[in-house]
């Protein structure tokens, strides 16, 4: 926060940031009691302003409302005594006064990192996207080399739904990152993932199919890959390859509903006839998976809906699984599967 000298006072200052920083409050008020028992300090406005701030982390909010308060009249035109008025304002939700005071401290220190950095928290916090972006900007101009500048400017773009935009911030920074296919580099992993997400957002589903398999070796999340590259498979209508990912996939873990759901598109099942049989295939395939014998009763109904009921209780009772009534629990909003068709109660009329 201060232009920290070579006085006794600066020297204060700085332990007293120090402990704030710390959570050592208790020495934070002894840095301050010092300074402000000195008769030329003893009004010293940011002084009393961080007093107040430490009291507040003590949970003496209205002390510290009174003491900051009392630091801001008597040091208008300091960016610290704004910014610790808005720290306080931020920690009581009054997120818009909170904004007012960090726009007043960027008045007096308008390259400031920090306050920056916290109005654009509470810009996002506020929906304001054009002010959050403005704001990513700045703090790009400032740190031009930091990872979260380039990121923070291209997420403002995307909220503000200007996938291209975001998508060009996103690759500019990915040409300046120096990596090696061969080493492991998890943020740099996660950047690719992102700018696939960017990519399928603006409708560019080719383009992201292309990023994805260029950059597939670089990437860490396999299966973030596989997940990736099936839905964009179904997206530009390649069926035959997006089912061969899905069938991957269901062998990785036949208890995903997504990879089912993503197989009836890929195979183009839309009656109840095609549907069925994908799940009987994958019932003699995994004969121990609960999803597989799940799902059909969303379609099924009648004597093949009992059925598929019977098998899928009794593999649950003998397993003893107690989320049972939680899985089924959507399908009591169907009356005809809750009762038999003989007019009697069913498995899903039973309260006990």
């Amino acid at each position: 926060y201060y232009n920290v000298g070579t006085d006794p006072l600066s020297n204060r200052l700085l332990h007293k940031k120090r402990c704030y920083e710390h959570k050592q409050y208790r020495n934070g008020l002894k840095f301050c009691k010092q300074i402000l028992s000195n008769p030329k300090f003893a009004e010293h406005g940011e002084t009393l302003a961080m007093k107040g701030l430490t009291l507040n982390c003590l949970g003496k909010k209205e002390d510290a409302y009174d003491l900051v308060r009392r630091g801001l009249r008597n040091d208008l035109k300091s960016h610290v005594c704004w910014h610790v008025y808005g720290l306080l304002q931020r920690s009581d939700k009054k997120y818009d006064e909170a904004i007012k005071c960090y726009r007043n401290a960027l008045k007096w220190d308008k390259d400031n990192l920090q306050i920056l950095r916290d109005l654009s928290l509470l810009q996002i916090q506020m929906r304001d996207l054009e002010g959050y972006r403005e704001t990513r900007y700045q703090l790009l101009q400032l740190r031009p080399a930091q990872r979260a500048s380039w990121i923070g400017y291209a997420i403002a773009y995307h909220l503000l739904e200007d996938y291209e935009m975001a998508a060009k911030i996103i690759e500019e920074f990915r040409k300046t990152q120096q990596t090696s296919p061969d080493k492991v580099d998890y943020e740099y992993s996660e950047l690719l993932l992102y700018q696939n997400q960017v990519l399928r957002e603006a409708g560019l589903n080719k383009e992201a199919l292309e990023h994805l398999s260029n950059y597939e070796k670089q990437i860490c999340d396999k299966l973030a890959v596989e997940e990736t590259r099936g839905e964009l498979l179904l997206r530009l209508e390649r069926m035959e390859e997006a089912t061969k990912v899905y069938r991957h996939l269901q062998e990785r873990n036949p208890e995903n509903w997504c990879y089912y759901h993503g197989l009836e598109k890929s195979l183009k099942a839309e009656t109840v006839d095609e549907k069925r049989k994908i799940y009987e295939e994958a019932w003699e395939q995994y004969p121990k998976g609960l999803v597989p014998r799940r799902l059909p009763l969303n379609f099924l109904s009648g004597v093949k809906f009992r059925e598929c009921l019977d098998r899928y209780l009794r593999l649950n009772f003998s397993k003893g699984c107690p989320p049972v009534f939680t899985t089924l629990k959507s399908l009591y909003h169907d009356k005809e599967k809750v009762r038999l068709p003989n007019g009697r109660l069913g498995y899903l009329g039973m309260k006990n």
